[in-house]
């Protein structure tokens, strides 16, 4: 058993509240932290012949709105009778006093998360094409799911999903800018007057990229799960399609510069950009249209992220803050060259 530091409440409230539910035979557990899963904390948690994972908010720095955990299980709950790869959910708790904060347990899922271009590149050429499909057929299932028909209605806004995006991440980047930026200005500009029309709301993950989904341990072209559903909302499906087109190409080739390399160009048989687009587009049955202005978003997103970043670096050194400001820029060029 590890130290119970991230935890926060000792081990053994745990195990006696799975006890006391009868999920366990007794009230001993084994937790094991694990790497990942964005801001949200990820625990193995084992006891007997059970094997799940615990997602839990982070210690510190929790905002009120954000790191809704019932929220987070309930749409993976939803989702598990659809064609969607999700975990099972075995139990939810809103009670701070089990172990400091909400949670919820799921099913382990024995596969594989590529999230490296070490381990990208050690795929058979075949493989990895097969496994960047399968991106786009699952997005396109996520997006052909009627969220009303399972449940998940009361999740709707009534405002528009891009209008709330542009005012959060125009807010965002007005409190993190360290000095003027004409070009992201003018992306924000450009983005408003573009904007497109709402679409049939649907079911975004918010954050789809392979870092976020395992692949089946015993075949690399099998979806076996997509995790980390915390900025899951219901809005534009193309939200999402925008988004991981803006990893696979130029803003995602500048962020993984510095993390071992990008992850589609680390192997010959990755599908391109226009691949993904073309399977999603025959798997959904839908026309991609308007994928610059997504795609435009979502990577002036990244740039507001990253300069929001500068603030909570702990190397202040005048290098560093240039060499983060320097990809905030491009990050903001590379959004206005979409959009061009």
């Amino acid at each position: 058993m590890i130290a119970d530091v991230d935890l926060v409440a000792p081990p053994a409230r745990l195990g006696r509240w799975l006890a006391d539910r009868g999920l366990t035979e007794d009230a001993t557990v084994e937790i094991e932290q694990l790497a990942g899963g964005s801001s949200n904390l990820t625990f193995r948690v084992r006891s007997g012949a059970h094997d799940w994972v615990l997602r839990r908010p982070p210690a510190t720095g929790v905002l009120p709105t954000a790191h809704d955990m019932v929220r987070e299980h309930d749409i993976q709950l939803a989702l598990g009778a659809t064609a969607v790869p999700v975990a099972r959910m075995v139990a939810v708790c809103e009670d701070h006093e089990v172990i400091g904060a909400p949670f919820y347990l799921m099913e382990r899922v024995d596969g594989t998360i590529y999230a490296t271009a070490e381990s990208v590149a050690a795929l058979a050429a075949d493989d990895a094409g097969r496994m960047s499909l399968a991106m786009a057929d699952t997005l396109a299932a996520l997006h052909t799911v009627d969220p009303v028909a399972i449940g998940l209605g009361a999740m709707a806004r009534p405002e528009p999903f891009v209008d709330r995006q542009l005012r959060r991440w125009e807010g965002q980047w007005e409190r993190s800018r360290l000095t003027d930026l004409p070009v992201l200005d003018e992306v924000f500009s450009s983005l408003q007057r573009r904007r497109p029309e709402p679409t049939q709301a649907r079911i975004v993950h918010g954050d789809y990229n392979l870092a976020n989904v395992m692949f089946s341990a015993e075949d690399a072209g099998t979806v076996a799960a997509v995790l980390d559903w915390e900025l899951a909302a219901l809005g534009d499906a193309l939200a999402d399609l925008g988004a991981l087109l803006a990893y696979w190409g130029a803003a995602g080739r500048l962020l993984f510069a510095r993390r071992g390399g990008h992850l589609p160009d680390a192997n010959p048989g990755m599908a391109s950009a226009a691949e993904l687009v073309d399977r999603y587009e025959a798997a959904s049955g839908a026309a991609a249209t308007d994928l610059p202005f997504f795609e435009a978003m979502a990577t002036a997103k990244l740039a507001v992220i990253c300069a929001g970043s500068m603030h909570r670096m702990t190397d202040q050194s005048d290098e560093r803050r240039a060499t983060t400001w320097e990809l905030v820029t491009n990050l903001a060029t590379i959004a206005a060259e979409t959009l061009a």
